[in-house]
């Protein structure tokens, strides 16, 4: 499952890089048709850019938080699971310890 996580996260990335990409060409044919400045294109890449790194910092807060709520329980049922699984070893090895002495008894009962 992580690894289906990463590769999303390695998608979206490679989107935001291809995004970059084309958005810089749209600005750069802007610029040669007149249409804005190289001093406005780079103001609007700028600006293109910061509300790119505030919206995956909030969607990479948000997922985070997701993540964290989804796998909340998830530690502690493991963990109630692992020390019941510990109490039942822990009650068969008993029991196999009395048994154990009482075979080892039963031949001094009988001298």
């Amino acid at each position: 499952m992580i690894d289906a996580i990463k590769k999303t996260l390695l998608a979206g990335v490679g989107a935001a890089v291809i995004t970059k990409e084309k958005v810089e060409a749209a600005l750069d044919d802007f610029v040669k048709q007149g249409k804005v400045s190289s001093t406005e294109a780079r103001a609007m890449a700028d600006k293109i850019a910061a509300v790119g790194r505030r919206e995956f910092e909030s969607l990479s807060r948000e997922l985070n938080d997701r993540f964290r709520e989804a796998f909340a329980g998830t530690e502690k049922r493991y963990q109630d699971r692992l020390t019941a699984l510990e109490e039942r070893v822990a009650a068969l090895e008993e029991k196999a310890r009395k048994s154990r002495a009482r075979r080892a008894a039963k031949p001094a009962d009988s001298a």
